[in-house]
């Protein structure tokens, strides 16, 4: 049987984007403040995973929703399941977009929302590729799921709900980063550190105390604004000029505000993915630069200098002393996420680290606990993924390369990367799509994009390594 895939798929593009659409102006994003029985990440995500349970539904899937954490759309019979596994769930959208997040709009062929490219636009491609098949009549030996997760921007618990009471598929693949085909990923650990802080009291002339820090709104964002509340006795007006002199001859975006007690100190930087920190421009490293040339109190110094000593501009674990590197992954990775500190309030911070699967994560997180213990804080929270490494021999990498190959005229050799996507919970599980080779990476960003004419491919490609995998 001869099928034109993408041909195929370009006749469903309208009714396709349009349920995009609907899917992109759920705002699904973490909210543990509405969070309740069968909604346990929030309003928002629940919405969404409703949605698409709903659209499997009209087109004569069977479905299962367990319990708000994760969902179900199935096609076929047979022992034997194929597994695609999406996300619904979307990271904060930051400030700085040209057009609302939620309310997505298509313009010079690319497609605008949060969730565009991560991961709601490949699971909508996916969903479509499943419809294909069925409206083909393709004859399948294997049962093929849709699988949609809920928490995969923050602790994962979704799918670790899922697979204690489904079972795992036989063979499966994530739409959510980068063609031809994933097979590796590094291990991924976010350490919070924290500590106490005493009462901010009268400081020392000239002396500012700082009475706030803030950046940064999850560990696997490159935070893109971060702010400092300063006070003290002296010249509010004279330490503005001073640092806004430092902003300009240093060619930091930002500003200083003045207050009769106290001045706010706001620096901008460049959202980007944690697992390429140097890629993005932290503000908060950009913030502990500024507040490192400043007479500060003793608790506020120590605070800063733990940022400017240890992580800025340090983005493969340096200063920490915990770099190193393998030939499946490359270089271990360090993004400092979040930031806060409030006098007499305490001090915290979160980093997110990707590490070779030839590194141990306990050495790790005991080194970097070595280093921080100085500054006041110590480690109290530890959220770990290890390593994953599928063989680029087997059935499942084998198929998608012959897909890819077939539809793209392009060698799809597998490849690894420093991310972590729901591959890793998957036995066995390779990451395909939606972004091809080339195309801008807008993941965790403003104005995340994914171009309409790349998506509609991608779902193609979805729709062949579907067929191929079940039949």
């Amino acid at each position: 049987m001869s099928i034109d895939w993408q041909q195929e798929m370009k006749q469903r593009q309208e009714e396709m984007m349009e349920r995009l659409t609907e899917l992109c102006s759920i705002e699904s994003v973490l909210d543990e403040s509405t969070a309740k029985p069968g909604a346990p990440f929030g309003k928002g995500i629940a919405e969404a995973l409703e949605y698409m349970l709903k659209l499997g539904e009209n087109e004569g899937f069977s479905t299962r929703n367990l319990d708000g954490y994760a969902g179900h759309v199935e096609y076929g019979e047979g022992q034997e399941i194929v597994g695609v596994l999406a996300h619904l769930d979307v990271v904060p959208t930051g400030s700085g977009w040209s057009s609302p997040p939620f309310e997505p709009e298509i313009r010079d062929g690319k497609f605008y929302a949060r969730g565009a490219q991560d991961d709601k636009g490949p699971a909508m491609a996916a969903f479509f590729a499943l419809k294909l098949v069925k409206e083909l009549g393709l004859p399948l030996k294997r049962r093929v799921r849709l699988i949609y997760g809920t928490d995969e921007e923050s602790h994962w618990r979704d799918v670790d709900y899922y697979f204690e009471r489904e079972p795992m598929p036989d063979l499966a693949f994530t739409p959510d980063a980068d063609f031809p085909i994933i097979n590796a990923e590094k291990g991924l650990v976010d350490l919070t550190l924290s500590g106490p802080v005493p009462s901010l009291s009268g400081t020392d002339e000239g002396t500012w105390g700082l009475a706030r820090f803030e950046a940064g709104e999850r560990p696997n964002m490159v935070p893109d604004a971060a702010a400092a509340r300063l006070e003290g006795d002296g010249d509010v007006f004279e330490l503005k000029e001073k640092i806004q002199e430092y902003l300009l001859t240093h060619r930091i975006r930002g500003y200083a505000e003045e207050a009769d007690d106290h001045l706010k100190l706001v620096v901008e930087g460049t959202a980007h993915h944690g697992s390429e920190p140097d890629r993005g421009e932290n503000a908060a490293y950009g913030l502990a630069r500024i507040l490192g040339e400043l007479p500060l109190d003793d608790n506020g110094r120590r605070y800063v200098s733990l940022i400017n000593d240890l992580l800025s501009d340090s983005f493969f674990g340096e200063k920490l002393g915990i770099a190193q590197e393998d030939t499946r992954v490359g270089r271990l990775t360090v993004n400092g996420g979040v930031f806060r500190y409030q006098a007499g309030r305490g001090q915290h911070v979160e980093l997110n680290i990707r590490y070779p699967i030839s590194g141990d994560m306990e050495t790790i997180r005991t080194r970097v606990e070595e280093k921080c213990r100085p500054y006041g804080l110590t480690v109290t929270d530890v959220d770990h993924k290890p390593g994953h490494y599928v063989d680029p021999e087997h059935p499942l990498v084998k198929t998608l390369q012959k897909v890819y190959e077939e539809q793209t005229g392009e060698k799809g050799e597998p490849f690894a990367i420093g991310g972590a996507t729901y591959a890793r919970a998957l036995q066995p599980g390779v990451v395909f799509g939606p972004l091809f080779p080339g195309h801008p990476e807008r993941a965790h960003q403003k104005d995340e994009f994914i171009d309409v004419d790349q998506l509609i491919k991608a779902a193609a490609l979805y729709a062949q390594a579907i067929y191929e995998l079940a039949r």
